[in-house]
């Protein structure tokens, strides 16, 4: 397949052999500067400037061992609020650290629409209200061959979407991110087709892995990493998991998303972790833990091939990449 170019694509932003190097120091520079402000991991102290302290949630409880709760050592928070991509806030991993404290959060709303019962559009209060919220530590995939490993703080997608009675013609959940370029100044660039658009199967959204973020570490989301609700699913590369979603519409056709529009030659609807299918200009064979030198294989499905494959039975996955 020939490549296509038009817009910046996910993985062209900072090449991978640049961050290697360009991170190391970033890293060694922020734990200077944290332990000179008296911040480090846990500490209650005022955040650096560019990723402020979240408010704490109150009443999450761990989600029990298992699919759930994945066994490696959690990425350090500071590392996880401050590198990464959110194109709504500029296109360096950097950059959302540093320019979305102009994002506003609250009051905030999200519209359930197409092949339900009962659409609307509803707060977000009411929709948090009946589901008590885990932590559930999850690994988190780049196309880049990085990864992190995360605590999310949510609930399941599935029993949202419940509860808005889906019909038999709802096949696929899309999704949008919030459009205003006042608070997200990186939508005044067209370097992306606004809003942010992904999509699910409906069998992989109503799956117990599929979970509706509001938080991390025990705290509430900080704008960069998709405040005030995003969603996480832990077996697919990261770009699938839409960040400040403002609006959920069930439908009966495979929807358009961001990235296989952008280039469908490079990313796919279904965006899977397979170290068998290559990115067209690296492999995905391994993958390199934020914090850590060496590398590591990449896991099928991210590793957590033992509850998802069946999803996929019978499919070609190096033609539905």
């Amino acid at each position: 397949m020939k490549s296509r170019s038009h817009g910046i694509r996910e993985s062209e932003v900072t090449p991978e052999a640049l961050f290697l190097r360009r991170r190391e120091f970033l890293r060694a520079a922020a734990a200077v500067s944290l332990v000179a402000a008296g911040c480090l991991p846990g500490d209650e102290g005022e955040a650096s400037p560019g990723a402020p302290e979240p408010e704490p949630l109150s009443n999450v409880k761990p989600a029990p061992p298992g699919p759930f709760r994945a066994a490696d050592e959690p990425t350090p928070f500071e590392d996880a609020a401050r590198y990464n991509n959110f194109y709504e806030f500029g296109t360096d991993k950097e950059d959302p650290a540093a320019n979305a404290g102009s994002l506003r959060t609250k009051p905030w709303s999200v519209a359930i629409e197409g092949e339900v019962a009962r659409p609307g559009v509803v707060p977000l209060e009411t929709l948090l209200a009946p589901h008590p919220l885990e932590e559930r530590i999850y690994r988190l995939r780049c196309v880049e061959a990085w990864s992190m490993v995360i605590p999310w703080v949510g609930f399941p997608l599935g029993a949202v979407l419940a509860r808005f009675e889906p019909t038999s013609r709802a096949k696929y959940a899309a999704f949008e991110t919030l459009v205003d370029p006042e608070q997200m100044p990186g939508q005044r660039r067209t370097v992306l087709p606004w809003p942010y658009r992904e999509g699910l199967r409906m069998d992989e959204a109503m799956h117990p892995l599929a979970i509706l973020a509001v938080g991390m570490y025990g705290r509430r989301l900080p704008s960069q990493n998709g405040a005030p609700l995003r969603l996480v699913v832990p077996w697919k590369y990261g770009f699938k998991s839409i960040k400040s979603i403002v609006k959920i519409r069930l439908q009966e056709s495979e929807p358009p998303t961001t990235w296989s529009q952008q280039g469908p030659s490079e990313y796919g609807f279904y965006a899977n972790v397979n170290p068998e299918v290559d990115h067209p200009r690296w492999s995905q064979a391994r993958e390199r833990r934020i914090g850590e030198l060496s590398r590591r294989p990449t896991l099928f499905l991210n590793g957590y091939a033992d509850e998802v494959a069946s999803l996929y039975r019978g499919m070609d996955l190096r033609r539905h990449y």
